[in-house]
């Protein structure tokens, strides 16, 4: 019986990895005319389809959304009972249905022709009266579904989504859509705050910045790291400038060469050229900079150098960064 799942899986797989790769031969002149008819649009990207296509076109709406084209799904049997009110002239239509003669859809073409919305439709037959009624048509064609009834839309509905995809990603590189752009439209996710969180917010500051001058001794050193908890200190000059960072990895070097850590001062054995960052600096990249110098701390610096924050490895897990 095992190995029968297994060869089912594997046949799935093949059909539908196919089918994905057959899409290539449909990204043509229409795609281009797509994307550009919805770059042009003014308004938002309604997405419509029953059933399957229907779960499919949610996601697409969703996809489209998320990477900065305005878009929502309307379920085209309510469009005929009052939504079709949610459509404006400056919308664009992208109905989606494998056969191309989904009788909810073509219920809607007259009035969505008399308001001289445009039609993009998404279908699996270019002769259907939905790709005949369409200014643009994108061919999703299978080969096969993907079911060993040939029945259950498989194969298909992986097209469509691979389709809806490619239309995304494309519109998004168009936009010139950036990183910043994308959290914008996920601020409560981990997504987020990987991409805005920056260490103004996240940095210890004020009396929990733990900081001593260089003429202070080692034991001093070690009881500012002890009371603010980060696993080192950032060391300043008279002039309140960084001069250097004490860690607990210098602590080990300092006990292994037998330093008096009651008369030296930490200046002597502070590490000099230390990494550094500024406030306006994102977490990401703060962690990026831990993990290319396998450090687990930072000092953040103001523009004259000034310790102004401190942050570690710790500090950047609980906020979901790390």
């Amino acid at each position: 019986m095992t190995s029968s799942f297994i060869s089912s899986a594997l046949r799935v797989l093949h059909i539908e990895q196919q089918a994905i790769a057959n899409l290539v031969t449909h990204i043509d002149d229409n795609f281009a005319i797509a994307c550009e008819r919805i770059l042009a649009c003014e308004g938002k990207v309604v997405v419509c389809g029953m059933g399957k296509s229907g779960h499919i076109g949610n996601k697409i709406a969703a996809t489209l959304a998320s990477t900065g084209t305005p878009s929502f799904f309307m379920h085209p049997g309510e469009a005929s009972h009052g939504d079709l009110g949610m459509l404006s002239k400056q919308d664009i239509l992208l109905a989606i249905s494998n056969s191309g003669e989904t009788n909810e859809l073509l219920a809607l073409l007259p009035v969505i022709k008399r308001l001289g919305i445009p039609l993009i439709a998404m279908s699996g037959n270019p002769e259907s009266s939905l790709a005949r009624y369409a200014d643009v048509h994108l061919c999703i064609k299978v080969e096969q579904e993907a079911c060993s009834l040939g029945l259950a839309p498989t194969s298909s509905t992986t097209a469509t989504v691979v389709m809806g995809d490619a239309l995304a990603v494309a519109l998004l590189d168009a936009r010139g859509f950036s990183e910043d752009d994308f959290a914008l439209s996920h601020p409560g996710g981990s997504l987020g705050k990987k991409l805005l969180l920056r260490l103004e917010e996240l940095m210890h500051k004020g009396e929990r910045l733990p900081c001593v001058t260089a003429e202070k001794t080692i034991i001093d050193a070690l009881m500012e790291i002890s009371s603010k908890g980060l696993g080192m200190t950032a060391i300043v000059d008279q002039q309140g400038k960084l001069a250097g960072i004490f860690t607990d990895g210098d602590l080990r070097r300092v006990l292994d060469a037998r330093v008096d850590v009651y008369q030296t001062p930490i200046g002597e054995v502070m590490t000099r050229k230390c990494k550094t960052a500024h406030p306006d600096m994102l977490a990401a990249e703060a962690l990026n900079l831990m993990e290319t110098f396998k450090i687990s701390g930072l000092i953040v610096v103001d523009e004259s150098n000034t310790p102004v924050g401190a942050l570690n490895m710790h500090d950047l897990l609980q906020a979901g960064i790390a």
